[in-house]
């Protein structure tokens, strides 16, 4: 029991440890200002504000927006290539292990209230809405709504993100006097968004993860066939259904062990009694595969 409580802290610690490093340009938060330098240039891999004072790298959302309408073909072959590299790299592990909004998500869902809600009539429909945000929002209207100059604008940043809003439109506009007179409509709007996603992170585990982030929705095409996968060993399994009551994003392992709502967060590996759900790199066989070939060499 203390092994698998270790498990819980130590994914929570990479989270932590990782929110900082990528958010430890300090002088930010000092003056209210944006980390300008090199290293803003390079993407994280995960739903991080480009406009958080304290962010050192680039969001990968906001990067693709910037680029798709452009003609700056080099920044939107880098973008891409990123996103595909890391999503058949490790599929959603990205979105339990490193994203700094995903935390922020469970932090929240950790406070106390009468009724937590795991699912509810049109949830799975309600999950497909992330692939229509990232449709829309992310590659349609920037590549085609766009100024003068052929530029499309990040709607989906401008509209909708509520991560932008706590990482980077609140601390701005707080620190930074001058901004305080260019509040309008759409700041109330974000922020209405974002009150919202907190109220929901109470209720419902990681609400934003499942309905409309866009980052998850990308890497969820590619969880099926990422090098990084998990699997269930058929003789070892029971069947007593305990991986798929633990797991919040209300994935059963046993019928689909990479599934695209799955971040990976290894919940289902803590609690099965028999150790029959592992994961690793490349083609993870089951225990019945591996006899087998090593039968067929003796």
């Amino acid at each position: 029991m203390d092994k698998k409580k270790g498990s819980g802290k130590r994914r929570l610690t990479v989270q932590a440890l990782w929110a900082f490093l990528t958010n430890s340009y300090l002088t930010g938060f000092r003056n209210g200002s944006i980390y300008r330098g090199n290293l803003k240039k390079l993407c994280v891999p995960g739903l991080n504000c480009y406009s958080c004072p304290g962010a050192l790298g680039a969001c990968p959302i906001g990067a693709l927006q910037a680029v798709i309408g452009s003609w700056n073909f080099k920044a939107a072959f880098y973008v891409s290539g990123f996103l595909i590299f890391v999503g058949a790299l490790v599929g959603r592990l990205v979105c339990g292990w490193l994203c700094p909004f995903g935390l922020i998500q469970e932090l929240l869902h950790k406070i106390p209230f009468f009724k937590k809600i795991g699912t509810f009539r049109g949830d799975k429909l309600l999950r497909k809405l992330k692939y229509v945000v990232l449709v829309v929002f992310v590659i349609l209207l920037p590549m085609f709504l766009v100024d003068v100059l052929g530029q499309g604008a990040p709607y989906f940043c401008k509209l909708i993100c509520p991560a932008g809003t706590l990482e980077g439109g609140i601390p701005l506009v707080l620190l930074n006097k001058a901004m305080r007179g260019t509040v309008g409509w759409l700041y109330a709007w974000k922020n209405l968004i974002l009150g919202v996603t907190v109220f929901l992170s109470i209720l419902i585990y990681r609400p934003f993860c499942k309905y409309l982030c866009p980052l998850g929705a990308i890497y969820a095409v590619f969880q099926p066939i990422s090098v990084f996968r998990y699997r269930v060993d058929e003789e070892k399994c029971v069947g007593c259904g305990k991986c798929a009551k633990a797991c919040k994003m209300q994935v059963d392992p046993v019928r689909d062990a990479n599934s695209r709502e799955c971040i990976r967060c290894g919940e289902c590996k803590k609690v099965c009694p028999t150790g029959a759900i592992g994961s690793g790199w490349g083609k993870v066989r089951s225990k019945r595969d591996a006899d087998g070939v090593d039968a067929r060499r003796g």
